[in-house]
Parts: C-alpha cells; structure tokens; sequence
C-alpha cells in the first residue's frame, strides 16, 4: 500500500516556486540592487520603467541586468530535495512571476527543472492567475507545490500536496491551518539579533569621535557632553542607514568573502525589501535627532551621508579614491561633533586625523589583499586593486601613519597647545604611544593578523585599549 502511494506521489510533477522558495531572496530586487551597485545611472533610468507598472519593470530588468546566478543564494535544503526526487524519476516544473528569461537562465543554471511558467511580461503569474494556470497544465489537484508566498493560497488549495519553504512562522501557521496536510521545511528563523548586525551597532565605537573636540578643547561642561551625546546617536543612525544600504549594495559580492558572507543580507536571514524599507526610516529619525543641534551640525550630517552614498555606489570601486574617502568620512565625524558643541576645531587636529585615518585605511584593504592571497583567490572584484598593488599599499600606509605622528608632534609646539596646557611638555609621551600602537598595528597587518577593520581591531584588542588609556591620562596629566 505505501509502495502505492509513493508511487502515484511520484507520477506527480512537483512545482517549485522562486522567489523565497528555490532562492531565499526576490531575484529582480538583486539584480537591481546589483544593478545600481555597478552602473547606478543604468539602473535609476530602468526603474524609470515602473511607472508603465511591475511588469514592465521586470521586462527591462531582465534586458539591463547581467545575471550572475552564481551569486544568488539557493535553497540548499530545497535544492538537495529535488535532486532526490528528480533521481526517482518525477517531473520538476519551475512557476514564477520573474521574467521568463530571468527564470529560464535559472532553470538552465541548476539543471533540474523540466519546464518552466513565467511572466512574459504581461498578466503576472501569481495568486488565482497562477493557480488556473498550474491547473490547466496538469489538472486541478494533480500537482505538488512548493512554495514560501502568502499570495500563493490559491495555488496551494489547487494543488495535491503542499510544501511551504523558508516561509515565516505566521505564514506556517496559515497555510497549515487551511491546509492540514502541508509540510514545512527549512522554515525562517529571523531574529532580532540578525536586524542589530544589519545596523552593525559595533560600528558605533567609531562616532565617539564626535567627543573629541569638545575633549581637546576641554568642554567638559554638561551642555557641551549632552550635544555630543545627540550628535552621537545621530551620525550612529546616520551610519547604520549607510552601513544597511552598503550591506544591500554589496551583497553578491559579500558572498564571496570569507566573513561578510555571513551578513544577515547576504546570508538570507534578513529580508533584503525589509532592509530597502529600514535605511530610510533610520535615516529619517538620524535627522529628527540631528534638528536639536546647530544647523552646521545637519550640513556635516548631510556631507557624510552624502560622502558615504558615493563611496557605497561609486568610490569603492576606484582605487585609492576609496580610502582618502574612508579617511574624510572619520575626519566628518570631527567636523560633527565641532559642530555640535559649537567648538572651533584645530587645524592641527584635522591634518593629523586625515593621515591617521588615511593609514589605517591602507591598512584595511593591504589586510584584504594578504587575506585573497592566502586564500588562493585572484584580485578582488569591484574593488580597483590588484594583488600586485601589495608592496605599493605597505609603503603608502607606513608612511601616512609616520606623517601623523609628525603632525602631532608639531601640534604640540603650536601656540594653540601653549594656551590649553599648563604641562604642554607631558604631551610628548603621546606621540611615542601613537609610534608603538602604529607600528605594532603595521606588523601584524603585515603578519596577516589583521582584522578586516583596524578601527574595530584597536577596540577590542587589550594594547590598544591600554595605549587609548595612557593617552587619555597623558592629556589629563597635561592640563
């Protein structure tokens, strides 16, 4: 009797949904975030499409976008199941509304699928449409279906068996509830935690340098310490809106890297239209935050967020343009936090930050170079650096970081130094901190011990924790 039933499961073609179900995200909303990432123009001109509707939309997608179905994140689970079931002989159909040619490449690049119902674009494949669809091809009530879509009820109440895929706990619930012979598998487990690492709420460490001018001015009265704290969480939320745009940009290219593949984006724990929506309404309440402080501080907000959108879409890509833009994104930070408590930022301050800040930024792509070639992989894609640019980073990141230690030293013979410090001599311990921590830092990026991001390396890593506390004593000694 089971051999019975198994085999008139088997007679019955399987249908596969797409979107969220074969692939754990929607594959025309990667190809134009893909699309914007490498030619922004081309692809704000075909989203120009959408006012004809969705469906024209997805037919020029389909013409602009290169599909690197590679980079696509598959359904493993799902995947490995239809493998079996296509080795006992059963029919596999794919049924999606994507555009026929975005779907038939994806067909042809996993090699399981006998056939393929897709949009044309005209009337779009999903709900009732689909259904009627699916029935007329196979009759009502004998196919399977395997999907992860609420809009799809109606397929699944047209279909014999029923399979819901990465669906969320809600939708489980539903489909099950109507439909008690459902079977789920590789259900979504989104958590909390995956939205905060979206936000990278570690990066924060960063924006406490809206704190320094008010510090090296010695403002420490409680007014000057509430604006820094608004002008903190403000430039945080202005990063993180950044930071989620960035993660959705680079999301196929994430995927290829040994830790950000583990991103919540690119490793489909988060939905990437929640992360569209999410960057704006944190940029939104950045701002709100931001209109209790001086209007220079929303003109250095806007700058940074400005600075950032091209380095995101544009400056990443071009070498040595993408770290002095790193270098002037930590130097807007200074220019923020000045701003905020109404503090005359010392040239001195600036010139020293922008070489620091230049250095440890070499120093992040000279650690991803030593990572590919250890790791046998080629030059990084996207990022304009060859792995023979190595020596030529070494040289440029060494020398940034020595020039700033001069700058300091120079800094501290300044009249301005003179005025602020009764010990001003004491300050000269800084600059033989700043050599130590620096050169250390260079050496073990030259180890290949390097963190990613150096800056987030010095916070959690004990020396450069205790060099940050000897110089905030030194400082204090000094005045």
């Amino acid at each position: 009797m089971d051999d019975a039933i198994t085999a008139k499961v088997n007679d019955r073609p399987l249908v596969v949904d797409l979107d969220g179900t074969l692939i754990k995200s929607d594959p025309l909303v990667e190809s134009f975030l893909a699309l914007l990432s490498s030619s922004p123009l081309r692809a704000l001109s075909a989203l120009s499409a959408v006012r004809h509707g969705r469906a024209e939309l997805k037919v020029v997608m389909a013409e602009a976008a290169t599909a690197d179905f590679n980079a696509l994140l598959f359904n493993d689970e799902l995947i490995a199941f239809i493998r079996g079931e296509k080795a006992k002989g059963r029919r596999i159909f794919l049924a999606t509304n994507t555009h026929r040619r975005l779907a038939e490449g994806i067909a042809a690049h996993t090699g399981l699928f006998d056939g393929v119902f897709a949009s044309d674009g005209g009337p779009e494949v999903k709900g009732a449409a689909k259904a009627e669809m699916l029935s007329q091809a196979f009759g009502r009530g004998n196919f399977d279906y395997a999907g992860s879509n609420k809009i799809d009820m109606d397929v699944c109440g047209a279909a014999a068996g029923i399979l819901v895929v990465g669906a969320s706990a809600g939708l489980i619930r539903a489909v099950s509830r109507r439909f008690p012979h459902t079977v789920v598998m590789a259900p979504r487990q989104t958590r909390i935690s995956d939205y905060v690492r979206t936000l990278r709420v570690h990066q924060w460490l960063k924006n406490l340098l809206v704190f320094v001018p008010s510090f090296t001015a010695h403002h420490f009265d409680a007014g000057s310490l509430f604006a820094a704290l608004l002008a903190f969480f403000s430039f945080s939320l202005c990063a993180s809106s950044a930071y989620v745009l960035n993660d959705l940009l680079d999301m196929r290219s994430d995927r290829d890297h040994p830790t950000k593949r583990h991103r919540p984006f690119a490793g489909g724990r988060v939905n990437i239209v929640h992360g569209i929506i999410l960057f704006p309404l944190i940029l939104l309440l950045s701002v709100a935050i931001g209109l209790f402080l001086p209007w220079r501080f929303l003109a250095a907000l806007a700058v940074y967020y400005a600075l950032t959108l091209s380095y995101s879409i544009y400056l990443k890509r071009r070498a040595l343009l993408d770290v002095i833009a790193l270098a002037c994104l930590y130097d807007m930070r200074l220019v923020g936090g000045a701003a905020a408590t109404s503090v005359i930022l010392s040239p001195w301050i600036l010139t020293f930050s922008v070489f620091m800040f230049l250095s440890l930024a070499l120093v992040k792509r000279w650690a991803e170079l030593i990572e590919r070639i250890d790791s046998d992989k080629g030059n990084p894609a996207g990022r304009g650096y060859l792995l023979t640019d190595l020596p030529l980073l070494q040289t440029m990141a060494t020398a940034s970081g020595y020039v700033a230690v001069v700058v300091f030293g120079l800094y501290i013979n300044s009249p301005t130094v003179s005025a602020l410090y009764r010990q001003p001599a004491t300050l000269w311990a800084i600059p033989l901190i700043l050599l130590y921590w620096l050169s250390r830092i260079l050496l073990l990026t030259h180890r290949g011990q390097m963190h990613d991001d150096p800056v987030l390396f010095a916070a959690k890593d004990r020396i450069s924790i205790l060099c940050g506390i000897l110089t905030v004593i030194v400082v204090l000694a000094g005045i």
